[in-house]
């Protein structure tokens, strides 16, 4: 099998919060349209804590839950217990990562490409992840957005490449 091109994508506060208690600890409609329009006809590789945290299936793409439970099942995912055949039931040209913490850091070596939503806040989370290492990882795009009246935190789309 070729390699799929892998994409990780990921919401990140400053101090590298991607989540707290299973959920993310702001809301930006923004970052969940982009998260929509970058997912969407491809399958997605998740842990199954992020499975769970999901609020319902989302419609127009697989969802490949990469666990080490042996007996874990769901009518709405496709179950793999490695890396190699998370890949294989992917077996698509491009391949999303969508957490948590622990499946981004599987895949970080072979990923090919990190969307980041870079959110300028510190909350207190549980799952953490580091910033992408200037060594292996070029920034290609960056699209910033302001604070909002609504409370929303600043925020920036970054792309990044694997040099």
């Amino acid at each position: 099998m070729n390699h799929p091109e892998i994409t990780l994508i990921l919401a990140r506060a400053s101090n590298g919060v991607i989540g707290a208690r299973g959920k993310m600890p702001w809301h930006i409609p923004a970052d969940l349209r982009r998260f929509k329009q970058l997912t969407m006809g491809r399958p997605m590789i998740m842990g199954r804590r992020t499975f769970d945290s999901l609020p319902a299936v989302l419609e127009g793409r697989r969802h490949i839950v990469l666990t080490r439970d042996p007996e874990w099942q769901d009518e709405n995912a496709e179950v793999a217990h490695s890396v190699e055949q998370a890949l294989r039931l992917a077996n698509a040209p491009h391949v999303m990562v969508i957490g948590g913490a622990e499946i981004y850091r599987l895949f970080l070596d072979t990923a090919d490409r990190i969307e980041l939503t870079e959110v300028t806040i510190a909350p207190d989370g549980d799952a953490l992840i580091a910033y992408p290492d200037d060594a292996d990882w070029r920034e290609v795009g960056r699209d910033a957005h302001p604070a909002d009246d609504a409370g929303r935190p600043a925020y920036s789309f970054v792309t990044f490449v694997r040099r």
